[in-house]
């Protein structure tokens, strides 16, 4: 077996026992009190008319909780079946003037390549140079991946998982915090999960085609093991009935609110076992990537925009530095282009686990494991 054959299968040896268990405590009490939690605190930014009120009041409240040491945790199978939801709220947001978008993808594809490996640059040189991390942390903290495969493939490396974890969820929770508010200040009001939602009322054959979608889109997608295929394969399949008019329906707002509940609060269950003080530092250096992430993300999406002529807001979001199911929301949220946003963002993790794998066992490892010279 060679070399990368040998990492995928850890890769995915790590996977299958994540995927099985809980973020955070293990427990169905802790996962119903992370419930509880989490739906006070989507609840509370829903009266406040807050953007992405439900997923972001979740985060906020379970990341405050967590960090005070409630016990809390999120089943790693509910949270999948919940990006099912939101995979097929997403596909019914797909229009036929996508079609004819489609080829300029390919040129802002291209800028995403230079920026992934800038922001990685950046980002390494921040965490190695200032922040004093050892090598492997901060190649897999620096890498603009998903959280849960930067996690995954620290722990098969040997870098630091709890620092890189922390500064990747600090990342994911500042995007999804700061975009959409800075939306609502320079726009106006953002879309709410029942705006998103609202669509005919259901049939019993809009039902049907919905949970077909769902199911054949997440059992396909996982079966040729498509990143991010409980969500991703269930947009597809979703966005391909609807632009064939088979139904013009999506899954109702309570249904989509719970999910987003859900997947708040699983971001904000990352953060358990975190003492401030013991973590501070790995807070720190994580926001001030997700901010200098962001700030790239910005430029670049100035040069796709100048390349491409796509709206700038559409290419802003595609660059964001968050992650897969939180950036689709937010998109959703901001009226941008879901297919856009989705497959790019789909390709960035694609192409940081492959390419950012094989680049740090061809390059970084062989430096690391060389003897000193004298």
């Amino acid at each position: 077996m060679s070399q990368a054959d040998d990492d995928r299968k850890r890769v995915a040896e790590e996977r299958a026992r994540r995927l099985k268990g809980f973020v955070g405590h293990t427990g169905w009490r802790y996962f119903a009190l992370a419930m509880v939690i989490g739906g006070v605190g989507g609840f509370c930014f829903h009266l406040l008319r807050m953007p992405l009120a439900w997923m972001m009041g979740a985060a906020v409240f379970c990341t405050i909780a967590a960090m005070s040491g409630a016990p809390v945790g999120v089943n790693n199978r509910i949270r999948q079946i919940m990006m099912v939801i939101l995979g097929v709220l997403l596909g019914s947001g797909f229009s036929p003037d996508m079609i004819d978008h489609m080829p300029k993808w390919l040129l802002t594809m291209v800028v995403l390549v230079a920026m992934s490996v800038a922001s990685a640059g950046g980002v390494w040189w921040l965490l190695r140079k200032r922040g004093g991390y050892d090598a492997r942390t901060s190649y897999f903290a620096a890498m603009p991946g998903g959280l849960n495969e930067m996690v995954m493939l620290a722990s098969v490396f040997g870098a630091n998982e709890r620092s890189v974890a922390m500064m990747h969820a600090v990342r994911i929770l500042t995007v999804v915090t700061t975009i959409p508010f800075f939306y609502r200040l320079m726009y106006g009001t953002v879309s709410s999960v029942f705006d998103a939602a609202a669509a005919p009322s259901l049939t019993v054959r809009d039902i049907a085609i919905l949970v077909a979608c769902g199911v054949a889109g997440a059992l396909i997608a996982t079966r040729i093991k498509m990143p991010a295929g409980m969500m991703f394969g269930p947009m597809l399949a979703s966005g391909v009935v609807h632009l064939l008019g088979w139904t013009a329906s999506k899954p109702p707002g309570e249904l989509v609110a719970c999910a987003q509940v859900v997947i708040g609060s699983a971001i904000g269950c990352r953060f358990v076992g975190a003492v401030f003080r013991e973590v501070a530092r790995d807070l720190l250096y994580g926001f001030l990537a997700a901010i200098l992430l962001i700030l790239i993300a910005v430029a670049f999406a100035q040069l796709g925009h100048w390349l491409s002529g796509l709206p700038t807001d559409d290419i802003a979001l595609s660059y964001a530095p968050g992650g897969f199911a939180e950036m689709s929301l937010v998109g959703l949220a901001l009226h941008a282009d879901i297919a856009m946003v989705a497959t790019h963002h789909l390709f960035r993790i694609f192409a940081i686990v492959f390419v950012g794998t094989w680049f740090y066992r061809r390059f970084v490892e062989p430096k690391l494991r060389a003897p000193p010279t004298p």
